[in-house]
């Protein structure tokens, strides 16, 4: 499925809607350019969890952690990581499907030789137009 947002209320309005329909174990591949708007989709997803803290890039912590009302979020950015065993030995991997933690996993193209090939979600944003995002969700990678 397509989608079309010009803000990032509407962005983060798209990542809540989808992020209600997630489970504990829920994967998400998030793939895009810098700054297209991953994180903010992620901060959709972290409401719809219940979670109360704000949501913040996790460029240099490689992986913040919240505790939402309704699961865990395990937000990933995988872009200084050269290949799933560094996630491996960075302890990422430990989080990965977990019952009542919900992934997302930006930049996951660097640690894909770990992840599920079925069962995941990929959400891919790309710049179609000045301030317009689109939003493409399908299963699997």
């Amino acid at each position: 499925m397509k989608f079309v947002c010009v803000s990032e209320e509407e962005t983060k309005s798209l990542g809540e809607k989808f992020g209600a329909g997630l489970r504990g174990g829920s994967i998400v591949l998030l793939s895009g350019e810098l700054g297209a708007g991953k994180t903010v989709f992620t901060k959709g997803i972290a409401k719809a969890l219940g979670v109360k803290e704000s949501v913040l890039s996790p460029t240099f912590t490689v992986m913040n952690e919240y505790d939402g009302e309704k699961m865990r979020l395990c937000h990933f950015d995988a872009y200084r990581l050269r290949c799933g065993d560094d996630a491996v030995e960075a302890g990422l991997a430990d989080y990965i499907g977990e019952k009542n933690t919900v992934c997302v996993i930006e930049w996951f193209e660097n640690i894909a030789d770990i992840l599920p090939a079925r069962g995941v979600k990929q959400v891919r944003i790309s710049y179609s137009g000045e301030n317009e995002r689109e939003i493409e969700i399908s299963d699997d990678k």
